[in-house]
């Protein structure tokens, strides 16, 4: 009996070297990497012509490239975010237009997000295991990599999101606030809902410290520089609108297909491209494509406003819709992969694995959320902190699900932080079993 108590203080020394060597070795660090890199590289090699949105991207990008503009049958148009295109557009000038051009500015945009983990990880929770056991947890998540070639604006508008949360975490000067503004821009460029996590970020900062209502004149003043700037970085292309379709559209966006999809009388809390009510919108003549979109945004907000009811009744199956589901990235390949028939029960088997290890990763998003709280109580500190922003961007993302449609790409951004929060869980939990042993 009493060998046992040796063996247990061997296994404990020795897991907790382990962890040491995770944390603190170099050559863990780029095994990380490797593993991070590699898979995204090889997944290149598969060809995924581009479909449906990406398709639709994919063709503003050229043109610009070539120099004609930003069209749509020939014409001037503002339907769409054009931020993805406009970034795709100087890759192509650079490289030529071709699939692999695409997938190469994703790995790029997706090691951008890496380091990004990597470096929010340390700062959100405070330890260098945490923050690699995040990197890692990320560098192995299937549908992560399976969106590295696709022509769509998940990873480019990942590594913009988690660039902004960085640099307003991090900054060390009002300055700061400028290039944070001009990457949120950006974003909005891409998805024009962005701005909304822009105050939920600056409520954590005014939370988390003590003395807050002192403090809320100049987090305001910084929130709405901020702002100001992000609008001054969308400017130009409200004024291309202007000038070139007539009048004044400040965000391209489909955002009045998504609010109709998920707002009427046959809507399902999904994004339903063939809905009929959009279809019969659709086949409407007379209408270009923004003013379509228009009219989609007017009907919804209608159906809203006679069925309040109901809208709430939806709220639930939109944010089931959002967070269930994962793995949605092999839709791409299913329409845009030349061998996806002769190799569908591959895809298929790693979408039920992805789907798997997704669900780990949102039980252990909740799990930490709790253990946190209990954690920073037990040793007197205000649970209101930066490793709230995680949780934020997820409020922010179920905010607009709520009101538009569910639709599972559109929780991709949160992934990232998503699994530094899981990472920081399993290396507490670790460092804590090494300890009591």
């Amino acid at each position: 009996m009493h060998a046992t108590f040796p063996a247990a203080r061997n296994a404990a020394r020795r897991a907790d070297a382990a962890l040491a060597w995770f944390a603190g070795s170099r050559r863990a660090l780029l095994l990380i990497w490797a593993l991070f890199v590699l898979p995204r590289l090889g997944v290149l090699l598969i060809e995924v012509l581009p479909t449906s949105d990406a398709a639709w991207y994919v063709d503003r990008a050229t043109s610009l490239a070539a120099g004609l503009g930003y069209l749509e049958k020939g014409e001037p148009t503002a339907f769409w975010p054009p931020g993805w295109p406009l970034a795709l557009s100087v890759v192509f000038r650079l490289a030529g237009p071709s699939t692999m051009a695409i997938g190469l500015f994703n790995l790029a945009s997706a090691v951008l997000t890496g380091w990004l983990t990597l470096a929010l990880g340390r700062r959100l929770f405070g330890g260098e295991a945490a923050a690699r056991m995040g990197l890692l947890l990320l560098a192995v998540y299937p549908n992560s990599i399976g969106y590295v070639p696709l022509g769509l604006t998940e990873v480019f508008y990942t590594a913009l999101l988690m660039a902004g949360c960085w640099l307003l975490v991090t900054r060390r000067s009002a300055w700061m606030l400028i290039p944070v503004g001009v990457i949120f821009g950006v974003a909005t460029l891409v998805k024009a809902q962005t701005l909304v996590v822009v105050p939920l970020l600056f409520a954590i900062e005014w939370l988390r410290a003590g003395d807050v209502w002192r403090r809320v004149p100049g987090l305001v003043l910084q929130g709405t520089l901020v702002l100001a700037v992000a609008a001054l970085t969308v400017l130009p292309w409200s004024m291309r609108n202007h000038q070139q379709i007539g009048h004044w559209v400040a965000v391209s966006t489909n955002g009045g297909f998504t609010l109709l999809t998920g707002n009427n009388d046959s809507a399902t809390g999904d994004y339903t491209p063939a809905d009929p009510v959009v279809t019969a919108l659709m086949a409407r003549p007379g209408l270009d494509e923004v003013a379509r979109d228009a009219e989609a945004k007017r009907l919804g907000m209608a159906w809203i406003a006679a069925n309040p009811g109901k809208f709430v009744m939806l709220m639930p199956k939109k944010l089931a819709r959002l967070w269930l589901p994962d793995g949605e990235a092999e839709w791409a390949y299913q329409g845009g992969h030349p061998a996806y028939a002769r190799r569908e029960g591959l895809f298929r088997a790693v979408r039920y694995a992805n789907q798997a290890y997704y669900g780990l990763l949102m039980l252990g998003f909740a799990a930490a959320f709790f253990v946190m709280v209990a954690r920073r109580h037990r040793a007197g500190e205000r649970w209101i902190d930066w490793w709230l922003v995680p949780y934020g961007v997820a409020v922010y993302l179920s905010l607009i699900a709520v009101v538009f449609s569910g639709q599972s790409r559109f929780h991709y951004p949160v992934m990232p932080l998503v699994c530094m929060t899981v990472g920081w869980l399993l290396a507490d939990l670790m460092q804590r079993a090494a300890r009591r042993a």
